[in-house]
């Protein structure tokens, strides 16, 4: 059982360096600046949801394991409220041109 947990621990870690991956290519790539906030703030939660449930398995008690979800959760929240204002100042800035 310990070799299936390691081998789910290594694709769910794996998954989600590819969906920080994905994210850093749309912030090089994509035009303007909300399409560049959208996929990196997707890309980014969803690659650190991944990789927090791949180490779920790996942390030797519960207040670690709690402690990692508690920090995901604070990412979350703090995404989304960065990237609303970053989003409301590219739309002012855009109106002023």
């Amino acid at each position: 059982m310990s070799a299936l947990l390691m081998l789910f621990s290594v694709v769910a870690i794996s998954a989600g360096l590819v969906f920080f991956l994905a994210g850093t290519v749309g912030l090089l790539r994509l035009p303007d600046a909300l399409s560049r906030l959208h996929a990196l703030t997707k890309a980014d939660n969803l690659g650190l949801g991944l990789i927090v449930l791949g180490l779920l398995p790996l942390v030797p008690s519960v207040t670690m394991a709690v402690k990692l979800v508690v920090i995901w959760l604070l990412v979350q929240f703090a995404g989304a409220t960065v990237a609303q204002l970053i989003a409301r100042l590219a739309r002012t800035e855009d109106r002023g041109r």
